[in-house]
């Protein structure tokens, strides 16, 4: 319980909700046709590699 405590904390920090956010928003931009696909995977694709990367490189220090 404490595991799934200190995860949900994590989620809240500002790089999360940050990269929460933008995914959300292309991705209504992108059924509503305003941006293309190819866009929207380009931006998502920069977003969630910058976020697992900082992950990673967190773990790596620790």
């Amino acid at each position: 319980m404490e595991l799934l405590t200190q995860r949900l904390a994590s989620l809240l920090t500002v790089k999360s909700l940050v990269t929460v956010i933008l995914t959300a928003v292309f991705a209504a931009m992108a059924g509503t046709g305003r941006v293309t696909a190819e866009q929207f995977l380009t931006v998502f694709t920069v977003v969630i590699a910058f976020y697992f990367g900082t992950q990673a490189e967190k773990r790596a220090r620790e």
